[in-house]
């Protein structure tokens, strides 16, 4: 079989991370524990998630013309990611994420978004390479609405399956749920969006039937240590979380929608992405940093398993 296809449209960050022995509270003042810089952004993370697990992935982004640009662009090439339409804005910097990460794996983020909030339908106009044969799209919300709602026409016109990241929160116009085939958030992704308080299964379920009544055809609402919840128009499927030595949560998400888009991409039913997409996202909290985190093929298959046989 060929590899499948995928396109992932979004952000790309230089991602400044500060390890601490806890997250700093308002106007507190933490002595760090160290310091790492690793390419990151929702997008650019899911690219490679993409591109670890087999398929052959195309990334739309908009870099600046500066040093973290130059890092970002020659990671994307030595991922094996297609850059066609990655391109360079000699008028805002690249993006830079600000991470605390505590001693227990758990995060703060501050993001500056710099040039992605100017990626825009015209970066990938006249480049029909990067649509052509397109088994998915993946989306996320570090880049402006329009270009989201853009993106998502231009995939359907391709066929192709539409994977929305619905993260960070921010509010979306009606007319996009109905063109998204999978709808994955967070549980605080789902609150904002429904007002639904997600804290247990029941409640993802809740939550899950705000996006299905706009159009979403399946919703995932990933609750962390309590797994994932698939929500379909008449059931719903908890799937649990495996148990790891968490280090690093930063990329998690972004392992988790990168394993399920590419497993739908490949024709696997739901029930058997979601497994997949926690095995993706468990290990990459084992190891620090978004991009270094996020594990191959190989790690994913063997991780599920040694768990299946234990």
């Amino acid at each position: 079989m060929p590899p499948v296809k995928v396109v992932v449209v979004g952000s790309a960050n230089m991602d400044l991370i500060g390890l601490c022995p806890h997250l700093p509270a308002p106007g507190e003042t933490v002595l760090g524990t160290g310091f790492e810089m690793a390419c990151g952004g929702k997008g650019a993370n899911q690219a490679v998630a993409c591109a670890r697990l087999g398929a052959v992935t195309f990334f739309v982004c908009r870099l600046g013309k500066d040093s973290f640009g130059d890092l970002l662009e020659e990671n994307l090439r030595k991922e094996g990611i297609r850059t066609d339409a990655v391109v360079r804005d000699s008028e805002m910097p690249s993006g830079v994420a600000l991470i605390f990460v505590d001693s227990k794996g758990q995060n703060q983020i501050l993001v500056a978004p710099g040039s992605n909030g100017r990626l825009s339908p015209s970066d990938w106009q006249g480049k029909e390479e990067v649509w052509k044969g397109a088994d998915a799209l993946l989306l996320q919300l570090e880049i402006p609405v329009e270009t989201v709602a853009a993106a998502l026409h231009r995939a359907r016109e391709e066929g192709a399956l539409t994977v929305l990241n619905a993260a960070p929160f921010r509010p979306l116009p009606q007319h996009i749920w109905s063109q998204v085939s999978v709808c994955v958030v967070n549980e605080k992704e789902a609150e904002a969006f429904t007002g639904v308080p997600v804290a247990e299964p029941n409640d993802a379920v809740t939550a899950g039937q705000w996006f299905l009544a706009r159009g979403t055809d399946a919703v995932v609402v990933t609750l962390g240590e309590k797994g994932s919840v698939l929500v379909l128009k008449d059931s719903y499927t908890v799937f649990p979380a495996f148990a790891v030595n968490a280090v690093d949560a930063t990329a998690a998400g972004d392992a988790f929608c990168g394993a399920l888009t590419v497993r739908l991409a490949e024709k696997a039913p739901l029930t058997d992405a979601l497994p997949f997409a926690n095995a993706a996202g468990a290990l990459a909290c084992t190891r620090l940093g978004a991009q270094p985190s996020l594990p191959t093929r190989q790690e994913v298959e063997t991780f599920l398993k040694e768990r299946t046989a234990s």
